[in-house]
């Protein structure tokens, strides 16, 4: 029997110890998420944006991997490599009041 990806976190997310670790981190994953789905979309690699940077490409991964909290100066230095422009939104939180 398959289990969905969906059902696992539903099942993870009632853990009070877990979905506090996923909220901690979660903003961070979006960036890194959103820096690797967008260089992809370019067709580059994580090379070719690191010698467009002048940094390594274990940088690179680590930038995509959420392990580093990236300045704003990285996330526009980053757009620019890809041929793209860094854009910043607030979203409402939907569980505020």
């Amino acid at each position: 029997m398959t289990v969905s990806w969906n059902d696992v976190r539903r099942r993870m997310m009632e853990t009070p110890t877990v979905r506090a670790e996923f909220e901690r981190i979660g903003p961070a994953m979006e960036i890194a998420f959103a820096l690797s789905d967008a260089r992809r979309k370019k067709g580059l690699t994580q090379d070719e944006v690191a010698q467009r940077m002048g940094t390594s490409q274990a940088a690179i991964a680590r930038l995509e991997g959420g392990k580093v909290n990236p300045s704003w100066g990285v996330i526009q230095r980053f757009a620019e490599a890809i041929g793209a422009r860094a854009h910043m939104a607030l979203i409402s939180d939907q569980t505020s009041k």
